[in-house]
């Protein structure tokens, strides 16, 4: 058998090859801690889309990773002062990806308007430590599942390297405290999506892995206002479910 007859199985890439794939434009998938599964990023919101065999201009996620981001962004949500802080823990301490409002008139940079649509923008927000060599270097960023059109994201390694063609990088777990024995690996699931509007108010988008020890919507959303809302603010909770302004992860 030839080195290079195409027949030999696909193997993960390490830290190292995925820093220099990024630099290229290449949608690589990256591992999440449990119980996230697998996302995909891209320093051009087209090189996910066509990594994930859909339409180049579809709307994803802006990473959220890196405090300049949220710092630029912060004049351009249609939110109050008291919500938009409660929009920056949700999405550097929960983890959720975020819907939230756009100022009709102002100004905002190019580099935002792949994660808008009508009038919302859809941000990520987990920041695993052991990737932070990887994405410190790339401020701006876009991500989406880890998964083809039609199918459910990855939730292993295997399952990334068996879904996507041999061009999209899968980065390995490189070393202790990648995995996390007490969540099996088939209960992961793609991240919660909440969506503060305009009038302070708190909903569910999309159920994932941050509301699913919860009894409904109603009960994470209360969760989430006793944690992470001062007593006497604005944000209230309220369900709600929809189609998905960001064009979905």
């Amino acid at each position: 058998m030839s080195p290079d007859d195409g027949t030999r199985p696909r193997t993960p890439v390490t830290l190292a090859e995925a820093r220099q794939a990024l630099g290229r434009d290449t949608a690589i998938v990256l591992p999440n801690p449990a119980p996230l599964t697998h996302v995909i990023t891209a320093t051009t919101a087209s090189a996910v889309n066509r990594a994930k065999g859909r339409a180049p201009q579809q709307p994803v996620a802006l990473w959220a990773h890196h405090p300049d981001t949220l710092r630029t962004l912060d004049g351009v949500w249609a939110l109050t002062y008291e919500d938009r802080m409660l929009a920056r823990r949700l999405l550097t301490e929960e983890h959720l990806t975020v819907l939230l409002p756009l100022h009709a008139q102002t100004e905002r940079p190019a580099w935002l308007e792949p994660a808008v649509k009508d009038g919302w923008v859809l941000l990520f927000g987990t920041r695993w430590q052991p990737l932070r060599p990887l994405l410190d270097d790339h401020p701006v960023l876009y991500v989406s599942s880890a998964n083809r059109t039609g199918h459910p994201p990855a939730a292993t390694t295997g399952e990334a390297l068996a879904m996507f063609p041999a061009a999209v990088p899968v980065l390995e777990r490189p070393g202790p405290g990648w995995a996390n024995p007490a969540v099996g690996e088939t209960r992961r699931r793609a991240t919660t999506t909440v969506r503060i509007t305009g009038e302070g108010q708190l909903r569910l988008h999309r159920h994932g892995a941050q509301d699913r020890r919860h009894l409904c919507a109603d009960a994470y959303l209360r969760h989430l206002r006793a944690r992470y809302t001062a007593a006497g603010g604005r944000t209230t909770a309220g369900s709600s479910t929809g189609d998905d302004p960001g064009g979905g992860r």
